[in-house]
């Protein structure tokens, strides 16, 4: 008897018909001889509408009672599935987070997974019952509830699997498994049969919404087999597995896109020792993320001076908070202004196959310039290249790159 971990999101429990769809689903797999768990996300909009319950109740809530309050979304369908799975004829339990327990960091709204005790649950499954796990949430050593950030369903099943020794994590979502780009941007977009761990990696963290970029990271620690494909659907969907279990790897999984990008130059930064960790510095310590990074070649003044711009990304969102750090530290950076692009995109080629294969850049430079798409900035890593253009360009940008990287359907 194999053990199946089965997660399905906000929009696959959207209602009780939705629920119910959920649960003949589940029935299937037990009946095809499965120990099954359920991990369940709450209903779509739900956690939205318990935020800002929380935002109205006071801007500064306290994070603790905040947890209490988004955590009950989740709680709502796993009890509503339990419910639906016993009303088609199965055994069912739901298993909230501190029941397990999920024992997490006591960081309130972003709690990383520590253990999860898996003793219980599963000589319940092995009994015959499917047991119906709330996404998002966990317990303290101090027994208060904690969540995992949004999106942190995800990374609840693929840690579940892993604590279960799971065959497979199903991921459930409402599209039919990962494709080579956004089908409403190609229309001639493929369903990929199997990805690697790396290239999901490099995608979910560069902008594609398939999985959360926790859960491939986890996945691929603990070499989870990882599912992905439609509750709307019968179609098979896509494995993320290691780069071992394919035979025929491409050279370029797919072609990923990031609107939330924001581009700031710092103009003439003295080119001098500790000026470029003086304008990082007080950013890490804000929390905000900077992605691309440029330094141009110093630029020499008449008096022997020399200076440099400085330019790199943050998400767009924390554009103005960005800005508004580096003009408090003016003094100590000692540029001359600062200039912000929030009109930008960033687009992002991916593949395992860049390992071996030379001229992958090229193409993707050539294929932009070909259509008179200007690159503001390059990043690379073994597996991708990314590029900072105008955001008027990026659909052409993709489409463009699609064809000439040979994935058109």
């Amino acid at each position: 008897m194999g053990v199946i971990v089965m997660k399905f999101g906000g929009t696959s429990m959207a209602g009780i018909e939705r629920i119910r769809n959920v649960a003949a689903r589940v029935k299937r797999e037990v009946e095809a001889g499965h120990a099954v768990a359920v991990v369940v996300s709450a209903m779509a909009g739900e956690t939205d509408r318990l935020v800002n319950f929380c935002k109205e109740a006071s801007p500064l809530a306290d994070p603790a009672e905040y947890d209490v309050v988004v955590a009950s979304g989740e709680q709502v369908t796993s009890g509503l599935l339990a419910i639906a799975l016993q009303a088609a004829g199965l055994k069912a339990r739901s298993w909230l987070g501190w029941q397990l327990p999920i024992a997490t960091s006591p960081a309130h709204s972003t709690a990383r997974i520590g253990s999860i005790d898996t003793g219980a649950v599963l000589t319940a499954m092995q009994g015959g019952e499917v047991a119906v796990i709330p996404g998002f949430q966990g317990m303290t050593a101090d027994r208060r509830v904690t969540t995992l950030g949004r999106g942190g369903s995800d990374t609840s099943a693929v840690a579940v699997a892993a604590a279960l020794k799971a065959d497979r994590c199903d991921i459930y979502t409402d599209v039919e498994g990962v494709y080579t780009t956004d089908p409403r941007i190609v229309p001639r977009a493929r369903k990929l049969g199997k990805i690697t761990y790396e290239e999901m990696l490099e995608l979910a963290s560069v902008g594609a919404k398939v999985l959360q970029t926790r859960s491939v990271e986890l996945a691929m620690k603990e070499k989870v087999r990882v599912q992905v494909l439609s509750s709307f659907s019968d179609e098979p969907g896509t494995l993320v597995v290691d780069e071992d279990e394919i035979v025929e790897q491409e050279l370029i999984a797919g072609v990923a896109y990031n609107r939330n990008e924001a581009k700031v130059t710092v103009v003439k930064v003295p080119d001098l020792p500790g000026k470029v960790s003086a304008i990082f510095g007080p950013l890490a310590e804000a929390n905000i993320n900077v992605d691309m990074i440029i330094q141009s070649i110093a630029t020499e003044a008449k008096d022997g001076t020399s200076t440099t711009d400085v330019t790199f990304t943050v998400p767009q969102t924390e554009l103005t908070r960005a800005r508004a750090i580096l003009e408090r530290e003016a003094g100590t950076i000692g540029h001359e202004r600062i200039l912000a692009d929030d009109g930008v995109c960033k687009v992002t080629v991916v593949g395992v196959g860049m390992k071996s294969h030379a001229g992958v850049a090229v193409t993707m430079f050539k294929a932009l310039a070909s259509r008179g798409i200007n690159i503001q900035a390059i990043t690379t890593s073994e597996i991708k290249v990314s590029v900072l253009i105008a955001e008027e360009y990026l659909e052409l940008a993709v489409r463009v790159l699609h064809t000439a990287y040979g994935l058109d359907a």
